[in-house]
């Protein structure tokens, strides 16, 4: 199945948000962000088309976790406010890990060294 072709409503929804939102949020914090290199290699890992939908669409969604204001615990309290998004973040590179290359790697190390979006 052509990965370009359908994805899942909930999917799409997901990565417009990332797409919207990630670059944002992560200038905004991005000094209190210790997995900032896992999130951005997790989210060009998802938004790559050789990534199978599977682990495309738990990536995403765990990236997206971290874009949404909505949160488990809020961003703003200290030393915990990443706590959850970080949680999300290792259950999902557990479950779909193994699709981050290191070509996402090294892009993720990337975008981190410049500012703003390198989208």
């Amino acid at each position: 199945m052509d990965q370009q072709i359908a994805l899942p409503a909930g999917v799409a929804r997901n990565e417009r948000i990332v797409r919207e939102g990630l670059w944002h949020k992560l200038r905004r914090w991005i000094g209190r962000i210790p997995f900032a290199e896992d999130l951005v290699a997790a989210y060009f890992c998802a938004t790559d088309p050789a990534t199978p939908l599977t682990a495309r669409a738990v990536l995403i969604a765990a990236v997206a976790y971290f874009v949404l204001p909505i949160d488990a615990i809020p961003d703003t309290i200290a030393v915990f406010g990443f706590s959850d998004d970080a949680t999300v973040l290792a259950t999902a590179v557990a479950v779909a890990g193994a699709n981050i290359t290191p070509k996402h790697r090294e892009a993720a190390r990337r975008a981190l060294l410049i500012e703003g979006d390198p989208a």
